[in-house]
């Protein structure tokens, strides 16, 4: 009966550690607590593939053309926000720390943009955050990208 309890333990252990990611080899690594990457098919469109799949939490690289401006949220953390259309037409609220990385500032519609961040599916296209550095290293870094200039 002890050899049974112990076993029992153990396994519950094993499962705990799994489920909060501290078991493996790079356990304890700030970049083994990233979201996962989306595995993408040649020429795809990552924004695309994601919203098809409603994905969550994975970090894509996009493309698009402002499409509106929308007021800074400043309730928390202030964020600049815009929608980006991708070029396969999926539509995203971007919203960009401005507490952590510099204002895209005269920011106009119809501006081209490349955009790493976490994606967040919902029904309307999805939305793009963490797209500047972490400070506490848990997140990949994000950016923006604007005529050559990176905004991170």
């Amino acid at each position: 009966m002890d050899a049974r309890i112990r076993l029992i333990r153990g396994l519950g252990a094993a499962l705990l550690l799994a489920a909060a990611g501290l078991a493996g080899p790079a356990a304890g690594t700030a970049w083994a607590r990233q979201p996962p990457a989306l595995e993408l098919r040649a020429g795809s469109d990552p924004a695309a593939e994601a919203y098809r799949a409603h994905r969550s939490g994975v970090t894509l690289v996009v493309e698009g053309r402002v499409r509106r401006i929308l007021a800074d949220d400043r309730s928390g953390s202030r964020h600049q926000r815009f929608l980006l259309q991708t070029f396969s037409g999926v539509s995203l609220l971007v919203v960009h720390n401005i507490d952590l990385a510099p204002r895209l500032a005269g920011l106009q519609p119809g501006e081209q943009l490349t955009i790493r961040g976490e994606y967040i599916w919902n029904p309307q296209g999805g939305l793009m955050h963490w797209t500047h550095h972490d400070p506490s290293g848990r997140h990949s870094p994000g950016y923006i990208e604007r005529g050559g200039h990176r905004y991170e």
